[in-house]
């Protein structure tokens, strides 16, 4: 998240290491943006308001109900979410008309795209040791 030209919040999902489902990388920078504005004594309503978000990934619905509640003005993301996007690819949170849930805001999609596409890749060919383990069971023949 920057403000003011300032890198005032960053995040990573966190939600397999700490067994959290909410804690995908827009709440948690979401999270160092409120500790910064505690720390400075500022508003964080007006500091939200004046943040831009970059993000790898277009956000989930979850994430981008939360950032038009923050009122975060633009968003610019590298790809789509195709399974749970929620600024166009599923739901368009960050423009509908949406009754009392703060402000829409903007969405720029596809900034460094491939780096976002292959980050992810990269990503999911390592095994991720907070991730569960698979439910999934064989069939078994008869």
């Amino acid at each position: 998240m920057v403000y003011n030209n300032q890198i005032i919040g960053k995040g990573k999902n966190e939600v397999n290491e700490t067994k959290n489902a909410t804690r995908h990388a827009e709440m948690v920078a979401i999270d160092e943006v409120i500790d910064w504005c505690r720390q400075l004594k500022k508003d964080p309503e007006e500091v939200f308001q004046h943040t831009v978000l970059y993000v790898t990934v277009e956000p989930c619905i979850m994430c981008a109900a939360a950032l038009r509640m923050m009122k975060i003005p633009l968003v610019v993301y590298g790809c789509q979410n195709e399974r749970f996007g929620g600024c166009g690819s599923v739901l368009n949170i960050s423009s509908a008309t949406l009754t009392d849930t703060g402000e829409p805001f903007q969405c720029i999609a596809g900034y460094r795209s491939e780096e976002a596409v292959e980050m992810l890749k990269t990503f999911y060919r390592q095994e991720n040791p907070n991730a569960p383990k698979s439910k999934v069971r064989k069939k078994e023949c008869k």
